[in-house]
């Protein structure tokens, strides 16, 4: 039986895109996809629609990096109005309440932040991706539908607070995987007993990623100039997890990892995960086992 041959070209590395508001994640992961003619991509973790900023686009063997990234801390800054709540908990979704604000001060605010910081609950809200018995919530809630959700373990490493005019506050925050901005300012609200919802939300980074984006105008305007304009765009597929510690490897080691087989390497670290290296060229990631053995997990072709 014939193979099914992916259409478009092979491409490797990661792209910062700046995401712009209005579209989805996935609309502009389609649209880099076209522009670059590439035969294989994927994002690392969806922006709402409403949100810009860092969506790191990993093409072809980086793809298989992307679950690091997903998990990977974030950096957001966003903006959001008190006294009015919605459904979706943006601008997006229709005003379920207002309440007066004029009485809330930066005091106010910020002697509540230190209970936003460490590890906090919070409850998914109805308009996200989370699955329920198979529907994605957000599907639900378009029909009018909530169900229960769990509480969700999440980490607020800081949050600050840079302004508060006309009941607008504005924050950056730095936080785990799994945060919802939108949730967080929900929850602030009701703190101060006057709601609140998101206005503006601004992704700046992802694990190691920050600076340097590129938007979808951008990325049109250099295709003008041919696929190898927008390939020295490309960071390298190790880039997404160039704070790992790294191994270098002989050409036995290097040949058995490259057979799916775990090795015993002199002075390995003695736990968690690895970049494998065969002299300059990056093999792919590592675990290290419970006998020290350093196990290849995620392994990039040869060819790359």
């Amino acid at each position: 039986m014939a193979r099914h041959k992916r259409k478009g070209r092979s491409v490797n590395g990661v792209l910062l895109l700046d995401k712009l508001p209005g579209i989805s994640s996935n609309k502009a992961l389609q649209q880099v996809k076209h522009l670059y003619g590439a035969s294989k991509a994927g994002h690392t973790g969806s922006l709402d629609p409403l949100a810009t900023g860092m969506l790191p686009i990993c093409f072809g063997e980086a793809t298989k990096i992307s679950a690091f990234l997903l998990d990977a801390d974030k950096h957001y800054r966003f903006s959001c109005q008190l006294g009015v709540t919605t459904d979706t908990g943006d601008t997006e979704g229709e005003v379920t309440n207002t309440r007066d604000y004029s009485g809330i001060t930066v005091k106010d605010i910020e002697r509540l932040l230190p209970d936003f910081t460490g590890e906090i609950n919070q409850i998914p809200p109805m308009y996200s991706a989370l699955k329920h018995e198979g529907q994605r919530l957000y599907k639900l809630a378009r029909e009018g539908i909530v169900v229960e959700r769990k509480p969700r373990a999440v980490t607020i490493t800081e949050i600050r607070l840079h302004g508060l005019s006309q009941g607008v506050v504005e924050f950056e925050v730095w936080c785990s995987k799994g945060t919802y901005v939108r949730t967080l300012a929900e929850d602030i609200g009701e703190r101060l007993g006057c709601g609140a919802h998101v206005t503006q939300l601004r992704r700046l980074s992802v694990g190691v990623f920050s600076g340097n984006m590129v938007t979808v105008d951008k990325l049109e305007a250099m295709a003008q100039q041919g696929t190898q304009a927008l390939d020295e765009l490309l960071l390298p597929i190790d880039s997404g997890v160039a704070d790992w510690p790294d191994i270098q490897l002989g050409a036995d080691a290097a040949f058995y990892m490259s057979q799916g087989q775990p090795i015993m390497v002199p002075h390995a670290p003695t736990q968690g995960w690895v970049r494998l290296y065969d002299k300059q060229r990056f093999m792919g990631v590592g675990e290290i086992q419970d006998d020290g053995m350093v196990a290849p997990r995620r392994m990039i072709q040869n060819s790359v």
